[in-house]
Parts: C-alpha cells; structure tokens; sequence
C-alpha cells in the first residue's frame, strides 16, 4: 500500500493545488496548534513518555473511561499492526473491498487471511464461518464510503464471541450515521475500536490515533507494544487539540450536502458510474479510459490530485476515489474531469 497511497503530489512536478486524494479535509485552521508545537519545541531534547500515560488518561477523562481501557497509537496504521502482531497466526477475514493495510498487517504476522465480499444476515443467524477468530470492518468504509448500520454490527458481535472484531472508525467525525461510542466499545470483550486524530483534525503529518476497548484485550496489546513510539510532539498536540477542541470549520451536514453536490455533477458529465456515499469521500468508476490516465492529466494539466483506487482488492484500473474539499475546489474537478472526456 505504501506506493498506491493518496497524498503523493512528490511524485509530480506541477504543484497541487487541489488535493482530492486522501480523505482529510484540507481547509482547518492550525495556526493555534503550529504555534503551540513550536512553544513545546524545546521538549524533543529529552525522551517522551515511554507509553503516552497523560494523552490515554486525558482521553479516558474525555469519553468517561479508565485509562487501561485507551491506547495511544502513532496513527490508526500502528494500531492495525500491533493488533496484527498480537494475536499473530490467526484465521482472519477482512470485509473487502477496504483499507489493504489490514491485508499488509495480518500477512506480515502469519494470519490466514480470508475476503468477504458480503456479511452473514439474519436468514444466518448473523453467524460467520466458524473458523474465523477476528474480523477487520472499516466503518465508515475505505473506499466505498458506506456505513455498517450499529444495531447489525451488534447482533453480528453478540453472536459471534469467539471472533475478536477489529473496527476502524477513523472517519467517524465525518458522517452523520449512528457507531459505536468508545463507552459502548469497551462493553464488548471482543471489540479493538480504532480511532483517528489525524483525520478528525487533519494532522496526518504527526500520526496520531487511539484505540478503546475492554481493559482484557488493550492489556494484550500492550504486551506487544513498542516503548516511545509516540513522539513527544505528537504528544503535546494530543493534549492541546482535546483542551482547545480546535475547531474543524466543517458543518458536517453542509459538508455531506456539499459532497452530495459533487457526487450529483460528476454523475451529470456521464462516463462515471460514482457510488453512494455516508461520508465525505466517494469511490468513481470510469466507464471509459483508465484511472491512472485521469489522475495524470488532472495532475500535470491542472494541478488537481486524485487517488487511483485500482489497488485495493475487488476494484480494479478503472477506479478512482476523491474526497470533497469546498465548493470552488469541487467545481475545478468536474470542470478538468469534463474537459478530459472531450479529448476521447
């Protein structure tokens, strides 16, 4: 996944001056917390928490949690792979198409991993097959946008204890969908739910995420867990961002009636097939040409950047996700995608 990631303007010459491809929104104010990192700076000389105790207590403080039942992580990527390392060997199903960094991780640690393309229903009994012990769900998905409804993903949890559900709500600022609460998380002996900082405050730079979940299992982890892996920082932007709760500028309902704008103009132009979406991002099938020749030309001719999608498993060249930025950006995507179509 590392190469097919989104946010690779390095790879091209033109500057960007719009970035669709990766799914943070890119108009938030963090003029407070620059200013703050850079009061802090003196701190690098000396070594962080070798776990970060303050940021879990203060997220523990925030959802009404004990402290043993949060986990700091460098980003939602280092919780995936420590999950993946402890419970190492395990038969593991990933409900696809999603995130291939679930994939990368339970590989790179022995699991047998197994591809659902659908999950059991009620004619089922909600069960699954009965020799997978953990299950990998994205939810709101990466990269279809769509949501698992909470009352399905309690009947699917409750009837099935011996499967440990991994669910990754890194997007969950972003739709108005009922999920999970961390409280309610932790109330399940067989839920990892994980959390992300850098989406819900657009920091990807400083890799910043959390997991909560019954005290049993993050105990676990912990056992597995590498010393300093948060830097300090990372740290002291936790801490400042849920003190000041810095504010996203983004309304979320206006932002999703905006996002709907853009899905309903892309599927005007014709040639796209663009499916429906819960949250901010959208997953676009061309019907014509190919998703690597799109992001290039939007790219180099009109500083426009876009996330070939045709790497995650199920999906294949002639997919593309964008996530929606404001309108004015919005309007220069389907214009560029407009102007491509007119040269076949």
């Amino acid at each position: 996944m590392i190469e097919g990631h989104g946010d690779d303007s390095y790879k091209f010459e033109r500057p960007i001056t719009a970035n669709f491809s990766s799914n943070v929104y890119n108009r938030v104010d963090l003029s407070g917390l620059q200013a703050h990192l850079c009061s802090c700076i003196s701190g690098i000389s000396s070594y962080p928490e070798p776990e970060p105790y303050t940021l879990e207590g203060r997220l523990a403080e925030k959802y009404h949690l004990t402290a043993a039942s949060v986990c700091v992580t460098n980003g939602a990527t280092e919780a995936i792979y420590l999950i993946a390392q402890t419970f190492r060997g395990t038969n593991t199903a990933i409900f696809q198409p999603t995130f291939s960094e679930y994939a990368d991780a339970c590989r790179m640690h022995g699991h047998r991993v197994t591809s659902l393309y659908k999950l059991p229903t009620a004619e089922t009994n909600y069960l699954l097959p009965p020799d997978i012990r953990m299950l990998w769900l994205c939810n709101p998905n990466n990269p279809t946008g769509t949501v698992i409804e909470k009352a399905y993903l309690k009947e699917l949890i409750t009837r099935n204890p011996q499967v440990c559900f991994v669910i990754d709500q890194s997007y969950e600022f972003f739709t108005v969908q009922p999920l999970f609460s961390p409280d309610e998380a932790v109330n399940f002996p067989n839920v990892l739910l994980l959390h992300s900082m850098t989406k819900r405050y657009a920091v990807p730079g400083l890799r910043l995420g959390y997991i909560t979940a019954d005290e049993g299992l993050l105990s676990r982890l912990r056992t597995h867990r590498m010393p300093w892996s948060v830097n300090q920082l990372a740290i002291e932007a936790g801490i400042y961002l849920l003190a000041y709760d810095v504010p996203n500028p983004l309304n979320i309902s206006v932002y999703l009636q905006e996002t709907a704008r853009l899905r309903h103009a892309l599927e005007s132009l014709g040639g796209l097939e663009v499916w429906e979406t819960e949250t901010h991002f959208m997953l676009v099938r061309l019907r014509i040409g190919k998703a690597s020749a799109l992001k290039n030309y939007l790219a180099n001719e009109h500083g426009i950047l876009i996330r070939d999608a045709s790497n995650f498993e199920g999906l294949d060249e002639h997919f593309f996700r964008i996530a929606a930025q404001t309108a004015e950006e919005n309007d220069r995507l389907v214009q560029a995608i407009e102007r491509w179509f007119a040269t076949y």
